[in-house]
């Protein structure tokens, strides 16, 4: 094929995007009953990428049926957004729920298209909320100390025993990396079994920790169940 050719096969198939809002029509109208749509990027911090993400995310939630969003963030800062667009948080503002975004770096998140986008979100509403969830697995220490904050918050017994056995992320410091290289290297002791402690005996607790009467019980159950795997899969 010559390069004409290309170019024409391109143009055949290319579909303008003009900022109009059936822009993505022809695209998102033909989902085949997907139950969930993975948008990829081609820039981390790109304006015009994270507007049209955004764009096309905006229409999949009001014309398509779909739930929530699940971003490339790690679970406790993506929480405290989800709270703010449930309206369950103290947060005043979107900018507020996004300021736990402070690394990879902290403009990956807190960045005006972002903010934007959970302010919509937010006001969109909807039964039940639309929800924003993070699924990265960076967050070792952030995530054990919020599973120690819930069990202050609702099992204040147990909070002595994950401690005791979250102590050991604390050996190599405030960075997992240096945890990750230390137990490659054999020079940092693994806390693998003591992270995976807190999960089952928090897991087992499930039933002692939904308490009845409390409708936002189980949410709480799980978002701590979510932090204590992040802990464990970092």
């Amino acid at each position: 094929m010559t390069d004409s050719e290309v170019v024409g096969a391109l143009r055949a198939a290319a579909h303008p995007v003009a900022g109009a809002s059936e822009d993505y029509a022809a695209l998102l109208d033909d989902l085949g009953g997907a139950r969930f749509v993975f948008l990829g990027e081609s820039t981390h911090g790109t304006h015009e990428f994270y507007r049209e993400r955004g764009r096309i995310t905006r229409r999949l939630l009001t014309r398509h049926g779909f739930a929530g969003v699940a971003v490339e963030a790690d679970w406790p800062e993506a929480l405290r957004v989800n709270r703010y667009v449930v309206g369950r948080s103290d947060d005043p503002h979107a900018v507020d729920a996004l300021r736990d975004f402070q690394r990879f770096p902290a403009w990956t998140w807190r960045n005006a298209d972002v903010l934007d986008f959970v302010g919509w979100l937010a006001e969109h509403g909807g039964r039940p909320p639309l929800g924003f969830w993070g699924l990265d697995l960076y967050s070792m220490h952030r995530s054990a100390h919020a599973v120690v904050a819930y069990l202050q918050r609702f099992d204040p017994d147990a909070v002595p025993r994950a401690r005791a056995l979250y102590d050991c992320l604390d050996t190599a410091g405030v960075d997992p990396e240096r945890y990750g290289i230390g137990t490659a290297l054999g020079l940092t002791p693994s806390c693998e079994d003591g992270v995976v402690r807190v999960l089952e005996e928090l897991r087992a607790r499930r039933p002692v920790l939904l308490a009845p009467g409390d409708p936002d019980a189980a949410d709480e159950v799980c978002w701590a169940e979510q932090n204590a795997r992040g802990a464990r899969d970092a």
